[in-house]
């Protein structure tokens, strides 16, 4: 998979219009510049691999598309619950802490994390922060007040 994006980095926009025939199975839209082409292709090819969003969260993303303003889509994202979902192999969790953006992927036996593999998420909050950490709360899987958040 990472491979193939990266060859998908190296082609011009006909490259990209002809491997969106192979993949999509139609021809590509006229008005799309590369970079989206480029965008919509290495999320096809990733979510082939690792398995596309859930119908949750295309809902979710459904109606967050019709608000009006970020305090809206807010409690629509704290309002699924994330906990109840079972953590999918290849699920990426990201977290930004003091500007820079870590990300930790579900694997078999746990959660690999700048190529290590770690038992639970509160060891890897610990070696991003340095300090003791819930890990779902830290990774927003769980509410500030400890409850898990709820639809």
């Amino acid at each position: 998979m990472e491979e193939e994006i990266a060859h998908l980095r190296s082609l011009d926009l006909i490259g990209l219009q002809c491997r969106w025939q192979s993949v999509m199975g139609r021809p590509a839209p006229e008005h799309l510049p590369k970079h989206l082409l480029f965008g919509i292709l290495a999320y096809r090819i990733q979510a082939d691999a690792l398995g596309d969003l859930d119908a949750a969260t295309v809902q979710l993303l459904k109606r967050a598309a019709t608000v009006q303003s970020l305090n809206e889509v807010l409690p629509l994202v704290a309002a699924q619950d994330q906990r109840k979902q079972a953590m999918v192999l290849g699920t990426v969790l990201t977290r930004e802490w003091n500007g820079q953006l870590h990300r930790v992927m579900v694997v078999e036996g746990g959660f690999a994390f700048e190529g290590k593999t770690f038992d639970s998420l509160s060891g890897i909050a610990f070696a991003i922060t340095g300090t003791n950490w819930n890990g779902p709360r830290f990774f927003g899987l769980r509410a500030g007040n400890g409850k898990r958040l709820r639809t």
